[in-house]
């Protein structure tokens, strides 16, 4: 079989970091700690987890990890309260609010609370209006790690047809949107749109973002693809049929250990970005 080409997040992951480090210590220099504010409402185990992974993620990097848990009990006025207090507080750089929230909460309100320069994670609706028109600075994560993958692997994705399955807020519309900038040709699949497995067969690269384990398969994808894992089922399992669509494709991310490593890079990077833009505007107001 010929060789294909595994793209391996933990690889592009250390990249990013590794290039973090000297921007970190460049801030220390200055007396600043990049800081991320991480707000879990509720004691969701999987949600838990996930928080914790990233606070882990900073404290290794020299970023200060601000963790705020909630009762699950909150009421939308009460959290909303919390995230102006942070948008105020000039020691916190990033503000992460964990998805999901407990049903009774507005959620969308809560995300547009954010500060759009502290928005490190691209939930408001000005961050993804930004990122359509090509200046955001912070697009959502994991749309901003898939791009940063073909970055590392020089991919060009000008004149190419992109299929991205989803159109979730955070993931499916961002990344169409990512790829379009880029010159790519779009087209946005979901659950209803009809032949799927047609448009896919056309597609130089395929975003897979749907949700549901092991559904993009082998054969309906075209030989040559590159093929970009973002779905995280349970049993560390992709959207893609892992091993059907390898044989087709040219270039292909595992699950676990493709994009998920990437897009908790990415907000590490959006974190300290923010943070250098912070010290920025605070030389601005003082000179």
């Amino acid at each position: 079989m010929e060789k294909k080409l595994i793209l391996d997040g933990i690889v592009v992951a250390n990249h990013v970091k590794n290039q973090l480090k000297n921007q970190i210590d460049q801030l220390a220099l200055q007396g600043i700690q990049p800081c991320l504010a991480t707000i879990l409402v509720g004691d969701d185990p999987s949600s838990e987890t996930y928080v914790r992974m990233k606070g882990n993620a900073c404290e290794k990097l020299g970023i200060l990890s601000k963790r705020i848990h909630l009762s699950k009990d909150i009421t939308t006025d009460d959290l909303l309260a919390k995230i102006k207090e942070l948008n105020e507080d000039q020691s916190v750089h990033g503000i992460l609010l964990q998805h999901p929230v407990p049903g009774h909460i507005d959620e969308r309100k809560a995300f547009e609370t954010i500060a759009i320069e502290k928005d490190v994670d691209g939930v408001t609706s000005s961050g993804y209006g930004q990122t359509a028109f090509g200046f955001g600075e912070y697009p959502s994560c994991t749309p901003a790690a898939i791009l940063e993958i073909m970055d590392y692997y020089k991919f060009n994705a000008e004149g190419m047809h992109a299929v991205v399955v989803g159109r979730s807020p955070i993931l499916g519309k961002p990344v169409s949107a990512l790829l379009l900038n880029r010159n790519a040709t779009v087209t946005t699949c979901h659950s209803h749109t009809r032949n799927l497995q047609q448009i896919l067969q056309q597609a130089d690269i395929v975003v897979a973002a749907v949700g549901k384990p092991n559904f993009i398969k082998g054969e309906w994808i075209k030989e040559g693809a590159i093929v970009l894992d973002a779905g995280y089922n349970k049993g560390n399992i992709g959207d893609v049929d892992y091993e059907s669509c390898l044989r087709k494709a040219f270039a292909i991310t595992p699950v676990p250990g493709g994009v998920g490593p990437v897009t908790i890079s990415m907000l590490l990077k959006h974190t300290v970005e923010a943070a250098e833009k912070s010290l920025r505007l605070k030389g601005r107001t003082n000179s």
